[in-house]
């Protein structure tokens, strides 16, 4: 689950990626969100709760230069299981945004007090958030949260309301808190050829994992030409190898890295197919000639205690005058055994 969430991380905090997400996610296919607009913002925050400091990392987060006016920040959040605790989680990192605004703002205003009047008490100073001079200084958060399984829907919280039971008397005064999921196997054929980053191979995965469980070939509505060179050959097959636990995505990784090899993901496949075809017949050729040895060997033993019985059965016949009956009887061989024996003899 640690190793999905990195490569998953990694591939999302591209620029190209998170702009792609955004933009069909949010903004139903439209390219408002340019990849150059985006900043990247730290994912961890800190609180402070029992007299000790803690830290909270949400997976990515980035800042949206509007034309240099408005600042948004969008955090992205991975789930491959759902989580009751989702809405909590999200209303603790939007909060810790806004804070950290706060903060900032504090700052800001202190410094600019101490510069204009350096003898002006530093708490006064900082104390300047109360009445802001533009709108502008604090700017919305926006939390995604990817759900990323395919074998069945999210069936978690979506709201705050929903992680706990409210006293009806006291439900008017406890704000609901609404999380922004996006269930990716689920989404739409026109959804998916809205993509145009490498993240579409993974939204097509999923969509395909879950309608039939297997992962063969993009789809036709994402296999777009002209628009199906992969950008970022690493971290989507390390993606690959950790969503799907084969390791031949990895290998291949690392052969178009020094080669400069394949880049489309059909490519990809059939040469990670071809490497399945040729494991899988070197493997069948090793599995054929330790059987036929186990074969042989088995027959060669059976061959030589057969030979050994004709041998003792002729012995004891001719010793005692018994007849072949009565010889294998004196041997203890088994009724079903003694024709086939006598034919031999």
């Amino acid at each position: 689950m640690a190793e999905k969430d990195m490569t998953e991380k990694t591939l999302e905090a591209y620029n190209d990626v998170f702009a792609d997400i955004v933009n069909v996610l949010l903004f139903n296919g439209k390219r408002l969100v340019k990849e150059d607009d985006l900043e990247d913002e730290t994912p961890r925050s800190m609180y402070k709760a029992d007299g000790k400091l803690h830290e909270e990392e949400r997976d990515v987060a980035k800042r949206w230069k509007d034309c240099g006016v408005r600042i948004a920040l969008f955090g992205i959040e991975n789930q491959t299981e759902p989580e009751t605790n989702m809405p909590i989680r999200v209303i603790g990192y939007d909060g810790a945004a806004y804070r950290s605004q706060l903060l900032h703002n504090r700052k800001k205003a202190a410094l600019s007090a101490e510069q204009k009047e350096p003898g002006k008490p530093a708490v006064a100073a900082a104390d300047t958030d109360r009445q802001p001079e533009k709108k502008e200084k604090y700017y919305p958060v926006v939390t995604l949260v990817l759900y990323l399984g395919f074998k069945q829907h999210w069936n978690k919280p979506l709201t705050l309301y929903d992680c706990f039971q409210i006293p009806d008397d006291l439900r008017p005064y406890v704000n609901d808190y609404r999380i922004n999921l996006f269930e990716i196997a689920w989404l739409s054929d026109e959804q998916l050829g809205m993509f145009s980053s490498d993240f579409k191979y993974l939204a097509d995965y999923c969509v395909q994992m879950r309608k039939r469980n297997d992962y063969e070939r993009p789809s036709e509505t994402v296999a777009v030409p002209d628009m199906d060179t992969i950008r970022h050959h690493d971290e989507l097959f390390k993606m690959f190898t950790a969503m799907t636990g084969d390791p031949r995505f990895e290998e291949t990784a690392n052969e178009v890295r020094k080669e400069g090899g394949p880049r489309t993901m059909c490519e990809v496949l059939d040469r990670i197919e071809a490497r399945g075809e040729a494991i899988g017949e070197a493997r069948g050729e090793a599995r054929g000639e330790a059987r036929g040895k186990a074969i042989g060997e088995a027959r060669g033993k059976a061959l030589g205690w057969e030979s050994a019985l004709l041998v003792s059965i002729k012995n004891l016949m001719g010793s005692t005058k018994w007849t072949a009956d009565q010889a294998m009887e004196a041997l203890g061989i088994p009724a079903a055994e003694r024709k086939g024996l006598k034919a031999k003899l």
